[in-house]
C-alpha cells in the first residue's frame, strides 16, 4: 500500500504524542547538527503537522566517543533513561538518553522503541539523511495504518539512493531481490532508516524481534506481514549523507546473508494479531488489521 500525493491542507491529528527514536554508535560527529535541524523543525512545524506533545530519545549503542555526553550537554536534555523522556510540548520537546552496551543498531531500534512514550513512535538515522519534516507525511499515514514504511523510491519510479556509490547499490539491488522473495514481499525499500508505528504495533512488534544486525527491518517487516498489520509505504525525501561505517565485506555479507535466511525459521510459531489487541491508541481503536 502507497500513501497518496501530496495534500493542500493539514490533516486534524488524531494522535497526542509521539516519540522519535534515534540510535546512535559513536555519532559524536554528526549528532550535534542533526540534532539541531530536528529540534528546529519540532519548534517550528505547524500546530496541525505533529501531535500535541513530542518527545526525542538517543539511545546510545556502547559509543566509544563523546555521542552519550554531547547528548547531556543539549539544552533540550531532560535526563537518562526512559524516565527522562516523557512527552513535552512542542515548543519544547524533551531529550532522553538510553546507554545500552554495543549491541549493533537493531538491537538499539529494538531498545529504544520499547522504552519510547507516545501513541505514535518513530525512528530515524541519527544523521537525519532524511529531513524531519518528512515526519507528518509518517505520523499522517498512520492515521490509517499500524505501519509505515518510509521509502526512498519516489511515485515516478525515481530512487532516491542513485546517489550511492555504485558498487553499494549493486550490493542493495541483490539484498533486496533476495529480502523480497524470501520475506518482504512487495516492500521495495526495506533498509530505509525511517519508519513508525502505533504504539500497539511497535510494542508488540518489537518484542517479537530475533535478528538485530542490519537485516532488522527485514524481520520487522516480515513479522508485520504475519501479524497482518495494516503497512503503508510512504515515499519521504532523502539524502546520502556521507560517513557510515558499514563497508562491504565478506564477513559482513555472510552475516546478512544468514540472517536473511533464518528469520522465517526463527519466527516459525508466528500468528495473526488480534483484533482487539491493535489500534487500541489511534482513532479507530479496535480495528481488525489487514495486509
Amino acid at each position: 500500500m502507497r500513501a497518496g500525493g501530496r495534500t493542500r491542507t493539514l490533516p486534524v491529528m488524531v494522535f497526542q504524542s509521539l516519540a522519535v527514536v534515534l540510535p546512535a554508535y559513536n555519532e559524536e560527529a554528526r549528532l550535534g547538527p542533526a540534532l539541531d535541524e530536528l529540534f528546529a523543525y519540532l519548534r517550528a512545524a505547524p500546530k496541525e503537522a505533529l501531535p500535541e506533545l513530542v518527545s526525542v530519545l538517543v539511545v546510545d549503542d556502547g559509543s566509544s566517543d563523546g555521542t552519550a555526553n554531547l547528548v547531556r550537554r543539549r539544552p533540550e536534555f531532560a535526563g537518562d533513561g526512559p524516565a527522562g523522556v516523557a512527552p513535552g510540548e512542542k515548543d519544547c520537546p524533551p531529550l532522553g538518553l538510553l546507554s545500552l552496551p554495543h549491541g549493533g543498531k537493531g538491537s538499539a531500534v529494538r531498545a529504544g522503541m520499547l522504552a519510547a512514550q507516545g501513541d505514535v513512535l518513530v525512528f530515524a538515522d541519527a544523521d537525519m539523511a532524511t529531513p524531519p519534516d518528512q515526519l507528518f507525511h509518517l505520523v499522517r499515514a498512520l492515521h490509517d495504518a499500524d505501519v509505515a514504511l518510509g521509502s526512498r523510491i519516489q511515485p515516478d519510479g525515481s530512487d532516491m539512493r542513485a546517489s550511492q556509490p555504485r558498487f553499494r547499490r549493486l550490493v542493495g539491488r541483490a539484498f533486496r531481490l533476495l529480502a523480497q522473495v524470501w520475506a518482504t514481499g512487495s516492500v521495495r525499500d526495506t533498509q530505509c532508516g525511517f519508519k513508525g508505528f502505533t504504539r500497539d504495533a511497535a510494542q508488540d512488534l518489537f518484542t517479537r524481534l530475533r535478528i538485530t544486525s542490519i537485516v532488522f527491518d527485514v524481520d520487522l517487516i516480515y513479522v508485520a506481514r504475519r501479524r497482518k498489520y495494516r503497512i503503508v509505504t510512504v515515499p519521504i525525501k532523502w539524502s546520502d549523507r556521507r560517513g557510515s561505517r558499514m563497508q562491504p565485506r565478506l564477513g559482513l555479507a555472510l552475516r546478512v546473508a544468514w540472517d536473511l535466511v533464518r528469520i522465517r525459521f526463527v519466527h516459525r510459531g508466528i500468528k495473526r494479531a488480534s483484533a482487539a489487541g491493535v489500534g487500541s491508541s489511534a482513532a479507530g481503536a479496535g480495528r481488525t488489521p489487514k495486509q
